[in-house]
């Protein structure tokens, strides 16, 4: 019983320092560097939709705004960053864009996930050339 005591109190006092590891969590839309150097004044929201994909933000009251955002937790407390990136229409053409991104994010997570679970596909098998 004494045994059991020790170790539900040392359980409980390291769940509340932080000490138990939490994975980072990326959440919103992966706007690409690339994509928003396409942007142009004047291209139509199919066109803005094809290179940014689908707004996370979808606002009945200004539909001639879309907002992408994205948000990752940065630390073992739960302290997360926020980026916004928004694009403004008028008659459905782009007129402007403003706001911020995780530029390389999807690279980033790309390469991380690789390294903590390892890769997902069989490695291509050399095959010879002898003939």
């Amino acid at each position: 019983m004494r045994n059991l005591l020790l170790v539900a109190a040392v359980a409980l006092s390291t769940t509340g320092c932080g000490i138990i590891y939490k994975q980072p969590i990326y959440q919103g839309n992966l706007v690409r560097e690339d994509a928003v150097s396409k942007l142009q004044v004047g291209q139509s929201k199919q066109q803005v939709n094809a290179l940014l994909g689908t707004p996370s933000v979808a606002d009945p009251f200004h539909a001639q705004r879309w907002d992408y955002m994205a948000s990752q937790r940065i630390d073992r407390v739960g302290r997360t960053e926020t980026k916004n990136f928004t694009v403004y229409f008028e008659n459905d053409a782009v007129t402007r864009w403003e706001g911020d991104y995780f530029p390389a994010q999807d690279s980033k997570l790309a390469t991380q996930t690789v390294r903590q679970f390892g890769r997902n596909l069989p490695k291509e098998k050399k095959k010879g050339g002898g003939g």
